[in-house]
């Protein structure tokens, strides 16, 4: 039986059809991407399945025995928890033991009496018996790769980004065999999504993800179901393959469609000439006419206007910046950085969360001031910013009223135009959607019409910070398009590594203490040369540690140095191992001393980080002498 199975299922809101007798399911090991456009019906499907709606028709069955972990796109947590209580709050059993052990251990430090005592004593007996000393190694790998370091802090003190932090976090930690998971990689910096989706690749449990992050999705997914006019549609390889086999279906549907509208013509003349008597063959063929009319009237909504915004003339000054630093405290964010930006250029802005990114972009617009150095802008620059928290209230106005305040039309190339509304349902703002009032917008469609605005203003110097956040695939390609046109110059902080590789001519990348490196390549051409130093670094700090061994070889036979070591190796983990079984003894032995308690847990977590490592070179070695 399926893991999750979904079982003809419908789903509408009023007259708005989303899906319609869909079915589909994921097993064992499966790592499916959904895909569909913003309003096809995604987000209610998974609110469905995770039991927050309610289908028309239809079932959701999940395993009776298999555990079932969700991520929302916005977690909703308790305000008043600390992190360490969303994060243990769960029947899940390990979780459970290390929760009882660290707060055993807390309350012993306030307080060593004998029924501390005895509670320390059960937690350890309890983490032993359901070997759980792996496992916290494993959750505070998890928080401390996704930055989460107090884990004391109460949820209200929490943005957003940390929120989600949170909850991926606790997902992550309750090993479930399905994870639906909704956009994870939003909030998160490029080393946090690296770290996670080789995290997920490597775990062996069923996926069913939605993200705008066309890297993420082929680099952990294997398989795509798109969620398209009402309908499922799977495609049993990664994206690119997606891509090709939905143009490859749509090209078939543009074909039938053709036909049907070709036979449908001939077939309404003779409806119109038909005569009142009716036949059973006549009968028929009314029938076989309605089915043809409906087929021929439907729609393939290709949009694939190539839009190329006007952008102001440019001078021969466009931005220059000398000797420009800037610190918060003792903490520097920018280090006499200069650079003359030329006309047209693209560069990528990368680093990792609070490094100082938008600091940097909030300068070049007199957001902040630079505390030494020099900003001197061309007086033709027109900027266009959109920022993280540059959203502003519109509750008592209609989306096409705000849109029209800055623009009834938006001015192309070529001296053509295009009205507001087009333009609004070029980038996912149905009819209905444009008449609808601001504050009855989700966040994500907030931010979305802020990028829009931003754009109809026809900058010539634009400046986008983390603009794919809330889009769907389809509308970040033609997001990804639209500025691929663009004349202007660009300035671009991305998380989505695709989305950066096809935009940008070169990237700065912020580093510590305020040093800012310009590369020209892409962000993967980057992190490749990256990686291939670290690791010619790695070995030449082992081969200066251990100049015994530069032995040159002209086979691959191991050496008599690598089977000494592989032999001592063994040795070492099975003494490990022993020494790990006599404490673990010692530990259920019911001593009542405190401090040798804790000093044996504390030891037991020495032993599992040596194993863990000394495992890992003998493994190395072995594939070299086997």
């Amino acid at each position: 039986m399926n893991y999750l199975l979904i079982e003809n299922l419908t789903k509408s809101y009023g007259e708005k059809l989303l899906f319609e007798d869909i079915t589909f399911g994921i097993d064992r090991g499966q790592k499916v991407a959904l895909i569909a456009r913003n309003g096809a019906g995604k987000s209610s499907l998974l609110n469905i399945i995770n039991q927050k709606d309610l289908p028309d028709s239809g079932k959701v069955v999940f395993r009776k025995d298999i555990h079932i972990a969700y991520l929302p796109q916005n977690p909703e947590l308790d305000e008043n928890q600390t992190i360490v209580d969303v994060l243990f709050n769960t029947d899940n059993k390990y979780l459970m033991a290390i929760r009882q052990y660290e707060e055993a251990l807390d309350e012993i430090k306030k307080q060593d009496d004998f029924n501390n005592r005895k509670l320390l004593e059960d937690a350890i007996h309890q983490v032993d018996i359901l070997n759980c000393w792996d496992y916290e190694n494993k959750v505070k790998e998890i928080l401390s790769r996704l930055q989460i370091t107090d884990i004391h802090q109460t949820v209200n003190t929490l943005s957003g980004g940390q929120r989600k932090k949170v909850a991926l976090s606790k997902v992550l930690i309750e090993e479930a065999d399905l994870l639906i998971l909704d956009e994870p990689t939003n909030h998160l910096d490029i080393s946090m999504i690296e770290w996670l989706e080789e995290y997920l690749s490597k775990q062996s449990l069923s996926i069913l993800l939605v993200t705008h992050d066309r890297y993420f999705l082929d680099n952990v997914c294997t398989e795509v179901l798109e969620l398209d006019n009402g309908k499922i549609f799977h495609y049993k390889g990664k994206y690119n393959y997606f891509l090709e086999k939905k143009a490859d279906r749509e090209l078939i549907e543009r074909q039938e469609i053709e036909k049907a509208k070709n036979t449908y013509r001939k077939e309404l003349d003779w409806m119109r000439r038909m005569p009142k008597a009716r036949t059973t063959k006549s009968q028929a063929r009314i029938d076989s006419f309605y089915n043809i009319q409906e087929k021929a009237s439907k729609r393939i909504d290709d949009k694939k206007v190539e839009l190329s915004i006007k952008t102001e003339r440019v001078g021969g000054k466009i931005l220059e910046m000398y000797n420009v630093s800037k610190a918060f405290g003792d903490k520097k964010v920018l280090h006499d950085f200069t650079y003359t930006f030329k006309k047209g250029e693209r560069i990528g802005v990368v680093g990792k969360n609070g490094i100082g990114k938008t600091t940097f972009l909030n300068m070049i617009v007199d957001k902040q001031i630079q505390d030494s150095g020099r900003i001197v802008k061309g007086q033709t620059i027109s900027f266009g910013y959109y920022s993280q928290e540059g959203l502003q209230t519109y509750d008592d106005k209609r989306v096409i009223e705000i849109v029209r305040e800055i623009a009834e039309v938006v001015r192309l190339d070529g001296g053509k135009e295009l009205s507001a509304s087009v333009f609004l349902n070029y980038f996912g703002f149905s009819n209905t959607l444009q008449y609808n009032y601001y504050s009855n917008l989700s966040g994500g469609e907030k931010r979305r019409l802020f990028l829009l605005m931003v754009l109809m203003q026809n900058p010539n110097f634009l400046i986008l910070d983390e603009p794919t956040n809330d889009l769907d695939i389809f509308t970040l390609m033609m997001l990804e398009e639209f500025l691929l046109q663009y004349k202007g110059c660009l300035l671009l902080v991305s998380h989505d590594r695709s989305f950066m590789d096809n935009l940008v001519d070169h990237i700065f990348v912020f580093e510590d203490n305020g040093i800012v490196k310009d590369y020209h390549s892409t962000y993967t051409e980057y992190t490749r040369k990256k990686l291939l130093k670290e690791k010619q670094l790695k070995s030449e700090t082992k081969k200066d540690e251990k100049p015994v061994e530069r032995i040159k070889q002209t086979s691959n036979k191991p050496t008599f140095k690598q089977k000494q070591e592989y032999e001592l190796l063994e040795k070492e983990i099975n003494e490990l191992e022993r020494e790990k079984e006599n404490i673990l003894k010692l530990l259920n032995g019911g001593s009542d001393d405190v401090v040798i308690l804790t000093k044996w847990s504390e030891r037991i977590a020495e032993i599992i980080a040596l194993t863990d490592e000394k495992t890992l070179r003998w493994i190395e070695l072995s594939e070299i002498i086997e």
